[in-house]
């Protein structure tokens, strides 16, 4: 029997090599241009069939098994954040403003790694794998869509055709050791909004002449607080989120147009249905009966995450069996935090599973998106071990 731990810490220098390597020249959404050279170099030098430009800036590599079988895809996001770093770390960010505060240079550096591992076993797959690397997971921002969509749209789904998905995500919300495999929803579907409200501008000292879409605004940001209290069951989940106010540029004057910028999020697409039905109900309500015209975009940004029950059962009897003295969590993790990867769930069966990387005594326990986010690379091993174990038991 294959020991994929034991392969995962023989090889963990390479993988922490390639890690920090990331870390030190990360590139924000599409801009991924050294991140995928260099993995299109590590997978052309395994002998795999390299296919790049697949949405932008995605790389896949394609690694046939020796038997027949279904084809697999393995999924690793590329992209960093537009933060300016702040840990210290002697890998710290080269690129002025940019860094990877959120674990894709370890998701990178993990699918690398286990390419490398599976191609060594290739002789024993029954089935294909495609090794998908993809660009811009954070970088939706309404003008174009995300990394995952465009590779889908790009094909990536097909020639041969993927039956399967496994994906992963460091996760530093939690400690070293904690694995979370769990069937059903993980992540939150998301919509971005936009309501535009024109009004009556005029002098700030004489209200009454107005239409202010400045109260406008803040009545409206105050009633659609109130659709996932009164209007969701208690037992299910809904967040919208007003993050953005942009309305006039002086302390004298009353503008005439303002702009709320937000984010809606869900996990049952009934909840979805019935918050966008109130959202554009009480945004247009509300406006009007103060007066103002309003224009209200909504565009979803990704379903929710969906693990398919058996594809899940795999993976957690996978992580058991390689982890047997750990306490391994099938408890569904639930975060409102969305995840691009559920185009592709919502197209074929899958499961997205998560691996604790916080160490509190290192000091490497900031949230993701924090300047000052940095995990325990241990946490790579783990990460390595179990999708090259997961992937290999899905095509045995």
């Amino acid at each position: 029997m294959t020991d994929f731990l034991k392969q995962a810490e023989e090889l963990f220098p390479y993988t922490q090599a390639l890690r920090r390597d990331f870390h030190m020249h990360p590139e924000l959404g599409y801009q991924e241009v050294r991140t995928s050279g260099i993995v299109a170099r590590e997978l052309e030098a395994l002998g795999l069939e390299v296919t790049k430009g697949i949405g932008k800036t995605g790389v896949v590599g394609y690694l046939e098994g020796s038997k027949p079988g279904p084809t697999i895809l393995l999924r690793f996001d590329m992209d960093a954040l537009p933060i300016t770093e702040d840990t210290g770390a002697e890998y710290t960010s080269e690129n002025p403003g940019v860094m990877h505060a959120c674990g894709h240079d370890g998701h990178t550096a993990i699918g690398l790694t286990v390419a490398k591992i599976l191609n060594q076993h290739k002789n024993d797959l029954a089935g294909s794998i495609k090794f998908c690397f993809q660009p811009s997971e954070e970088g939706f921002n309404g003008a174009e869509m995300g990394g995952n969509l465009m590779m889908i749209r790009d094909g990536v789904l097909e020639g041969p055709k993927v039956e399967k998905t496994l994906s992963l995500h460091l996760w530093n919300d939690k400690p070293l050791g904690w694995i979370n495999v769990a069937q059903g929803p993980v992540m939150a579907g998301a919509e971005l909004f936009n309501i535009k409200l024109t009004g009556k501008g005029g002098h700030g000292a004489a209200p009454d002449t107005t239409i202010d879409p400045v109260v406008a605004a803040a009545h409206i940001i105050t009633a659609l607080q109130a659709i996932p209290s009164r209007n969701v069951p208690p037992l299910q989940a809904a967040v919208i989120s007003v993050t953005a106010i942009n309305a006039g540029n002086t302390f004298n004057v009353i503008p005439q147009t303002a702009n709320l910028l937000g984010t809606i999020r869900t996990f049952d697409l009934d909840v979805r249905k019935l918050v966008l039905e109130r959202f554009e109900q009480t945004a247009k309500g509300v406006g009007e009966a103060m007066g103002c015209q309003v224009e209200v975009e909504i565009k979803r940004v990704t379903p929710a995450v969906i693990n398919n029950d058996s594809v899940t059962s795999s993976v957690l009897n996978t992580a058991r069996n390689l982890f047997p003295g750990a306490e391994i969590d099938s408890q569904n993790f639930l975060t409102m935090g969305a995840e691009d990867m559920g185009f592709m769930q919502e197209k074929v069966e899958g499961c997205y599973f998560f691996i604790g990387s916080a160490n509190h005594e290192k000091h490497l326990d900031y949230n993701h998106h924090h300047p000052k986010f940095d995990f325990d690379e241990q946490a790579l091993i783990k990460g390595t071990a179990l999708m090259a174990a997961a992937a290999a038991d899905l095509l045995k």
